[in-house]
């Protein structure tokens, strides 16, 4: 395992107090003579050589004329002595804060490179605490239950099991971090609907060809589309949410294994965006298990199946014996097959084992 650099962060610091006593000790003065020569109280002396007084501008400048050295000097050496105190306290806290690591997929984002990889052991922990928190760019754990964790509220799921919000967020921060590295023009729903029509047509290509063409569309039309590995236990196959009033993210993780669920979740974050609020986040997993549709999660089912196959040509499914049959009416209506493919299985016109052949493979997705 590769270890996190650590360096030497003794759990004490030195006040500036202790160079005045040892000036004192050198020129044999006492604190009461210090005091009379700088114009201040005993007491506030002695709180100054502990360091229970702060050295400002003004002390700065009397130690400058009474024992030397710099203004400059005297008040690097208070901040030094501040930032020091500070240090220790905030690595306090983190030890303190090392449980929330329970709540995080630790080891996968280390896997991914997000954090590095280290030993899960106690020592490590509070270094791993606060790289954890500059990645979700918070203060600490109760911002990011506020924040984060506080987005469940807006979530509209489609399963129970999507209960790891952990998980989830993590896997939204992940998206979150590569669209802010993306300044796309402002949302134009005409922009966005004249380039989900283009997308459908992008369909039969093969990836290397496709995913440039389709991110790029969207971002004219102020949508950032963006691909995240999924994250274990989040159970999310994509997302559409809104980071901004101008700004829309379709974040989709690859969950699921061939083309037709990468389209149909595609095109189902794409509904949520013209059809939906922007006050949700519509976190959506494959239609597997319990399903939990609410009304919006139907409407972008609906506008997703229709999308890529009309109604019109609905009837016409069930005359679809053969791969052959499948192939030629994909190309009279300008989609993959395999999308043909996974709507039949879907509507149990067919066997699920039956054409798979037809569909491309998760495999050849890049993220």
């Amino acid at each position: 395992m590769i270890e996190t650099t650590r360096t030497f962060t003794p759990d004490w610091v030195s006040p500036p107090g202790d160079t005045i006593a040892d000036i004192l000790e050198e020129r044999d003065w006492t604190q009461v003579q210090l005091a009379e020569r700088l114009g201040y109280t005993t007491k506030h002396i002695s709180l100054l050589i502990n360091g229970k007084a702060p050295i400002n501008e003004e002390t700065a400048l009397k130690l400058e004329r009474v024992l030397g050295s710099t203004t400059a000097f005297w008040l690097n050496r208070e901040a030094q002595y501040r930032a020091g105190l500070a240090r220790i306290e905030e690595e306090n806290r983190l030890k303190g804060w090392t449980s929330w690591l329970d709540q995080l997929p630790v080891k996968e984002l280390m896997n991914q490179g997000v954090i590095p990889k280290c030993r899960l052991i106690a020592k490590n922990k509070p270094g791993l605490v606060k790289k954890l928190l500059q990645f979700f760019g918070v203060a600490s754990p109760e911002d990011w239950q506020n924040y984060y964790a506080g987005m469940e509220v807006a979530f509209r799921r489609t399963r129970e099991e999507q209960s790891d919000v952990g998980a989830i967020s993590t896997w939204l921060r992940l998206g979150e971090i590569k669209a802010e590295q993306l300044d796309s023009p402002k949302y134009t729903k005409p922009k966005f609907e004249k380039a989900v029509r283009q997308i459908r047509t992008l369909t039969v290509l093969p990836p290397e060809e496709f995913e440039p063409q389709m991110q790029k569309l969207c971002w004219e039309a102020g949508v950032v589309l963006v691909l995240i590995p999924s994250i274990k236990r989040a159970h999310v196959s994509g997302v559409a949410r809104w980071l901004n009033p101008h700004k829309a993210l379709i974040q989709l993780s690859l969950y699921g294994k061939t083309n037709e669920r990468f389209w149909f979740n595609f095109f189902h974050e794409a509904a949520h965006i013209l059809l939906h609020d922007k006050e949700n986040i519509f976190l959506d997993e494959w239609n597997s298990g319990e399903s939990l549709k609410s009304k919006q999660e139907r409407q972008a089912d609906k506008w997703s199946r229709e999308f890529l196959i009309p109604p019109e040509y609905e009837g016409e499914l069930t005359k679809l014996k053969s791969e052959n049959d499948v192939i030629d009416f994909a190309e009279r209506i300008s989609i993959h097959p395999g999308i043909v493919v996974g709507r039949l299985q879907h509507d149990h016109l067919i066997d699920p084992s039956w054409m798979n052949g037809l569909k491309l493979r998760k495999s050849i997705f890049k993220a």
